[in-house]
């Protein structure tokens, strides 16, 4: 089952992120960037669940999936500044942010994160958005290809602990905001 995320669930979703990242990552980075990534790019952004922006899939009792899309400015866990993070962006000139995807490793290829970005599509579409961006980590980069996502740059992310890691800035056009 799909639905918003609460605050309430950020203890649940941080445990699926961390174990996703651990089980996803080791077949495309090494493992520094791997303890890197699962460390500062597995975390919870409280802001989109208070935003309502953010979805969990559950099967029975267990989050399987999680991700979102964000009305403000931050592209990744860790961008750009405290202060800019938090700034609305404006759907006439900005694409809406997809942000913090995971998939538990023994649900993957069951189409959960297509699900996901549907969901976002159609969500932002609502607001007014017209396009959608992201920084795709490799794990995720074959999911955003097929979804329809258009590479714009090879880009490395340096973490806090300095470990960098290989990922793609992409960006898709919204279908109108009416996906069936």
């Amino acid at each position: 089952m799909l639905r918003v995320a609460t605050p309430a669930d950020a203890p649940a979703i941080d445990r699926l992120m961390k174990e996703s990242a651990a089980g996803l990552f080791p077949q495309f980075y090494d493992a520094r960037q791997v303890a890197s990534a699962v460390e500062h790019v597995a975390q919870v952004d409280l802001t989109m669940l208070e935003d309502g922006t953010y979805f969990v899939l559950e099967a029975g009792a267990e989050l399987v999936a999680c991700g979102g899309w964000s009305r403000r400015d931050k592209l990744y866990t860790g961008s750009g500044d405290a202060d800019g993070d938090t700034r609305l962006l404006d759907p006439a000139r900005e694409p809406a942010r997809v942000r913090a995807m995971f998939v538990r490793p023994d649900w993957t290829r069951r189409g959960l994160g297509r699900r996901i970005l549907e969901e976002c599509e159609r969500a932002a579409g609502r607001e007014g958005f017209d396009r959608l961006a992201l920084a795709a980590t490799l794990a995720g980069l074959p999911l955003y290809l097929a979804y329809g996502f258009q590479p714009l740059e090879e880009i490395e992310v340096t973490m806090p602990d300095g470990v960098t890691v290989a990922a793609v800035s992409m960006e898709k056009s919204i279908a109108d905001g009416r996906l069936p």
